[in-house]
């Protein structure tokens, strides 16, 4: 099945910077090596193996998912803060306070606000964008969705490539693309999530039902490209691979930045395709992503890019 064209849109131009990329490198012997040792399975990974989210198998769970996606970027500048702070905060304020993502009142946080519902103690990294977000997803959804991310997904008629047309043309915080070497380059990153999110959170039922899951990339982030760095998938110049030792910041946009990203959404679509071929199956890059994701997590010692970004 063809993908949707916001997928196809990630897919071509990753493969575009990959095969122009100087920074990174895609090994495809590599490849070949992680997918014999996977052999004929994915490690599965449970999409909520922590415990960390908040799930009532209904709207209110879509509503949560949604607000956390908006805010799931950068948490890198404070040491001590990880996903895991943003997901279960925004849980307990939810058990404790079933209107606390209402439409209206997301479009009026504050930033000591929101620090208290995530029961933080200092500013969060990128505060002023991350309450623009809120504002913005509040708006937006009150506006077009009837206050509501679950309209949002009824309205993706089971598609989450159509999904994630729909969060980026309605929500511009979303649209997560670059140019690099005078080419547009589409990652979409958290509008990806969400989707996968759902399907994760719903077990591909009801809400999270898409009858084109396998239209999903991996979610190009911090980790996934240090793992699989680490695997031997992909290779870094030498003067990239200083900077991060170096825990230098790489500028969101510069071509270091969008090799990065990009050749790893390219990196595991091949590795995707080389496992479908030999295991005579689809092979989601959604599940992939989890078992890169939950081996970086895992590995205290790995060192990934630092770039100040509000699309991961």
């Amino acid at each position: 099945m063809a993908s949707p064209p916001a997928m196809e849109e990630v897919r071509a131009t990753s493969a575009w910077v990959a095969s122009r990329a100087s920074h990174v490198v895609v090994d495809s012997s590599g490849i070949e090596r992680v997918v014999d040792t996977i052999g004929d399975s994915i490690p599965k990974v449970e999409w909520d193996y922590e415990g960390i989210h908040y799930f009532d198998n209904g709207p209110l769970t879509v509503q949560y998912l949604f607000v956390l996606d908006a805010l799931n970027f950068c948490f890198w500048p404070d040491k001590d803060l990880s996903y895991d702070h943003l997901a279960l905060g925004l849980k307990e304020a939810l058990e404790k306070d079933k209107s606390a993502f209402d439409a209206g009142r997301l479009q009026n946080y504050t930033g000591p606000q929101l620090r208290e519902l995530l029961k933080w103690p200092r500013p969060l990294p990128l505060e002023d964008e991350r309450l623009r977000l809120l504002h913005e997803v509040g708006h937006e959804l009150e506006r077009s969705f009837n206050g509501k991310a679950s309209n949002l997904v009824k309205s993706s008629g089971k598609s989450a490539g159509k999904l994630v047309a729909l969060v980026t043309r309605h929500f511009p915080g979303f649209r997560d693309h670059s140019v690099y070497k005078g080419h547009q380059v589409f990652l979409y990153k958290r509008a990806q999530i969400f989707a996968a999110d759902l399907w994760g959170a719903f077990k591909g039922q009801g809400y999270g039902e898409f009858h084109d899951i396998g239209s999903i990339t991996i979610f190009a982030d911090y980790i996934v490209p240090a793992v699989l760095r680490q695997l031997g998938v992909l290779q870094y110049s030498s003067a990239l691979m200083n900077t991060i030792e170096a825990d230098n910041e790489i500028v969101s946009g510069t071509e270091e930045e969008v090799e990065l990203r990009a050749c790893s959404v390219y990196a595991v679509e091949k590795m995707r395709e080389l496992m479908s071929r030999k295991l005579g199956k689809q092979v989601l890059s959604v599940e992939l992503d989890l078992w890169l994701w939950s081996c970086g997590v895992q590995s205290p010692s790995l060192r990934h890019h630092r770039t100040l970004s509000i699309y991961y």
